[in-house]
């Protein structure tokens, strides 16, 4: 990925930081595209032509083509399955909206970027392809600026079917209603904020014991 020296390991600590910046900001991208997929959304791309022979296509290609199942989501979630495969572990449950699956794979491959940059072989492939998908997206979009982390909650309390807690951490972004979890999906509406405080703190106090 770059011309830095490395003494162990397949991406430098630069790289390694960068590929996780860039996974963090895969949701953002899915939807920065959503306003370019209808043609003229985002400018005349006729070249002032007019009189077309043939009716123009009801969304902009490339654009679907990013946003649909071999775009985003599909590089993140293969990626994703290499990464489980090379580590002898069941494949990662395929379930919800794209934006949501995007936002696990992302979520999963952000939190092992250390490890992977230190120890797995497709490391630099990876952050190669993840650099040119946001490539990708940024000359329709142009550049995608870091999201407000928001308020930072603590660890979702959520169990998963084995019975172990899920443990991401959970923000309140600016304009959100609900709080939802980056890893498992889970929502948390505000009725539910007052458990879910107690329930944090209890985790969190375990934790620290």
């Amino acid at each position: 990925m770059c011309e830095n020296p490395i003494e162990d390991g397949y991406l430098c600590p630069g790289c390694t930081r960068a590929l996780a910046d860039r996974l963090g900001r895969m949701p953002r991208l899915y939807t920065a595209l959503a306003p370019f997929l209808t043609p003229g959304a985002a400018g005349d791309t006729t070249g002032g032509r007019t009189g077309r022979s043939e009716a123009p296509l009801p969304v902009v290609e490339h654009v679907l083509d990013l946003r649909g199942p071999g775009g985003i989501v599909g590089v993140l979630e293969d990626w994703h399955a290499a990464m489980q495969r090379d580590r002898h572990l069941t494949p990662p449950p395929i379930f919800g909206s794209v934006e949501g699956r995007i936002t696990r794979a992302a979520f999963a491959l952000r939190r092992n970027a250390p490890s992977l940059a230190a120890e797995w072989p497709a490391a630099g492939l990876l952050a190669r392809e993840i650099h040119d998908l946001e490539r990708s997206v940024a000359s329709i979009a142009g550049a995608i600026d870091h999201a407000p982390r928001g308020q930072r909650l603590g660890p979702c309390p959520a169990q998963h079917t084995d019975g172990s807690l899920c443990g991401a951490i959970l923000h309140l972004r600016p304009g959100d209603t609900i709080v939802t979890c980056p890893w498992c999906s889970h929502t948390y509406p505000p009725g539910t904020w007052s458990q879910l405080k107690q329930l944090i703190d209890h985790d969190e106090q375990q934790a620290a014991a």
